[in-house]
């Protein structure tokens, strides 16, 4: 495969707090499509705690802009911004700028305005709902919303689970929405013992359908990511590095394509997966013996750490974005229509300080201010005096 690179050899990225040692290469067509399709992109990977946000600069070439959040993972688009979950904590960033008018050739500036400390529960994938996100506490095996009075909320937890423990019993992973509310979760086992699910990853994954609590699709290595999107739920197993989707019927995963890595983290635009891929973890538990490794023998590649554009009629891997160096794996990424070039504001520099945006809607609570009138009797008064 054809790469360009994005002029990105070891330097830390525009925007950036501290150096990196990475490379970026896009494919040929990568950033043009990103250009016409005026779309941006929003990546977590939590080994390296980044979350990146990769757009368009003026001359064409990609933008990598990058903030520091501790293990940050499942994300999840708004409205005006996005939804980030990180070690302990969950944050709301917010679109402050005017795409109209770009500031420092950027059209959006994400500002993480609201912060929840949930403590690690160990938190993979997030998504919106009509009364906030709703997560996957991963380390209490259950899908939960976020407290006013406490760590979380727990909603749903699957069927063979018995209690609520601190255990990590099934790896539950994923989750899929349908019209606001919970309708699939991927769990890598079905078991009620803590860690009983590294025993069972390489073919004991299961999609759970939420509202019934009964097993939409077994025999998976490792699924996560579910998704529904034109009017199918796609599922990425990680452990055979496929795109697939389950089929309503007969619940078989049928694969729609090889992705070279540990797939996880899943968007879409239009008739496009955009989805991240991974280097296996060596010397980790939950990456040894994964059929994986085999197919990448036989296909005769390595493993890497990219986004692949997937078209979802021909199945084929039309552009990809690849990472070398230090980043070596994704969890999540979202895509941001509408947006050509993002930034985000942290918390280690000045900037913060400095950024303000006021809300200029009407509330519906009327207050008297007596300040104004006030002063203009004691003017009156000075002035007859």
């Amino acid at each position: 495969m054809a790469v360009a690179s994005c002029n990105r050899s070891m330097k830390a990225p525009t925007g950036s707090e501290e150096q990196q040692g990475y490379v970026i290469h896009t494919s040929r067509h990568a950033t043009n499509w990103m250009a016409e399709e005026k779309l941006s992109l929003a990546l977590s990977t939590y080994e390296l705690g980044k979350l990146f946000l990769l757009g368009i600069k003026p001359d064409g070439r990609l933008s990598v802009f990058e903030r520091n959040f501790s293990r940050c993972m499942g994300l999840a688009r708004s409205d005006s911004g996005f939804w980030l979950a990180s070690l302990f904590q969950v944050w709301r960033f917010e679109q402050f700028l005017n795409p109209e008018e770009p500031v420092d050739g950027y059209d959006a500036r994400y500002v993480p305005v609201t912060g929840w400390t949930t403590g690690d529960i160990d938190l993979h994938d997030i998504q919106l709902g009509p009364e906030g996100p709703v997560f996957v506490a991963t380390r209490f095996n259950c899908l939960a919303m976020l407290s006013v009075t406490a760590s979380f909320k727990p909603i749903w937890t699957p069927p063979f689970i018995d209690r609520l423990a601190a255990e990590d019993r099934c790896h539950l992973n994923g989750l899929a929405m349908r019209d606001g509310v919970p309708a699939y979760a991927t769990s890598v086992s079905r078991t009620n013992i803590h860690d009983g699910w590294r025993q069972h990853r390489v073919n004991g994954g299961v999609v759970l359908d939420i509202p019934t609590g009964e097993v939409a699709s077994d025999g998976l290595s490792m699924p996560h990511s579910p998704r529904l999107h034109l009017g199918k739920l796609w599922v990425l197993q990680s452990g055979r590095g496929e795109l697939g989707y389950v089929d309503g019927e007969t619940g078989r995963f049928e694969a729609t394509c090889f992705l070279p890595g540990f797939a996880r983290g899943m968007s879409f635009h239009k008739h496009w997966a955009i989805i991240g891929i991974s280097h296996p973890r060596g010397g980790q538990r939950t990456f040894d013996g994964l059929p994986l490794a085999e197919r990448l023998e036989r296909e005769g590649v390595s493993p890497s750490c990219s986004i692949c554009v997937v078209n979802l009629n021909t199945g084929d891997i039309e552009h990809r974005i690849d990472f070398e160096g230090i980043v070596r794996e994704i969890y999540d990424v979202v895509a941001l229509p509408g947006i050509v070039r993002p930034s985000a504001i942290g918390f280690k520099t000045n900037e913060i300080h400095h950024t303000v945006r006021i809300d200029t809607q009407q509330s519906s609570l009327r207050l008297r201010s007596r300040e104004p009138r006030t002063a203009v009797r004691m003017a009156a008064t000075l002035a007859a005096g």
